[in-house]
């Protein structure tokens, strides 16, 4: 019981922090000392295990079977983008991403091919962090999960409820949960070994994930179109 009132006052806290905007240069992060050191284990553990894993699949795999693994994945992403596009209020989009479901579960052979593309289907992304940001709810406190990375107050809860429209939740066996999600991350890492040049020639290596990822979400949930205000703060009005 103990266990459980405390989760929900960091969850009512989180909610009520979580109201705050701020500008991606100029953000939330009473947490920083903290979230430096988050960071640092972050990096060490990437270097030496997450990183040559992800390397030797990437030499390893033909690219046909990387976008594959890809497509599957961005495949069982679509139940979440259909289900917040709706409580977004974005029901031509929704019903756009369910057919792309779909068509992709079915011809494209479980997702391995994304033929809905090639149809006028379009990928979308939307999560709950998104939706509940498109009502206004501000990101809060910026935070740097272990393992997880980059998040905030907001996309805290929203992964909360992303995992009610996840795989691994209506994966019942959890040796075939964790392997997909093994998979998912191995998968996603690959993608970002070209960028990982980026980080390498940053005078300051969290700043440029803290802000990047603030950027980008910012965009996510204005839909690339985000107010000047949020994205400059009060200068953005001039």
């Amino acid at each position: 019981m103990k266990t459980a009132n405390h989760l929900t006052l960091l969850l009512a806290t989180a909610l009520l922090t979580a109201c705050a905007h701020a500008p991606p240069g100029e953000p939330h992060d009473p947490l920083e000392p903290v979230n430096r050191v988050v960071f640092g284990f972050n990096l060490v553990a990437d270097k030496y295990v997450l990183r040559p894993i992800a390397k030797g699949y990437d030499a390893v795999a033909p690219n046909p079977v990387r976008k594959g693994v890809t497509n599957f994945f961005h495949n069982l992403q679509e139940p979440r983008t259909v289900v917040n596009g709706l409580l977004q209020g974005k029901f031509r989009q929704a019903a756009s991403d369910t057919g792309r479901f779909l068509l992709n579960s079915t011809a494209g052979f479980a997702g391995l091919m994304d033929v809905a593309t090639d149809a006028g289907m379009p990928r979308h992304d939307e999560d709950f962090g998104q939706t509940i940001g498109y009502y206004g709810v501000g990101e809060g406190w910026y935070l740097m999960l272990p393992f997880l990375g980059p998040s905030s107050n907001r996309d805290l809860i929203g992964r909360g409820g992303d995992y009610f429209t996840g795989y691994s939740y209506y994966v019942e066996d959890d040796a075939a949960g964790y392997s997909l999600l093994a998979a998912d991350i191995i998968d996603t890492r690959a993608r970002l070994l070209p960028a990982d040049y980026l980080l390498e020639e940053a005078l300051d290596k969290y700043v440029l994930v803290r802000t990047a990822y603030l950027q980008q979400r910012l965009n996510k949930v204005y839909d690339g179109a985000p107010p000047a205000k949020l994205l400059y703060g009060d200068d953005g009005d001039e």
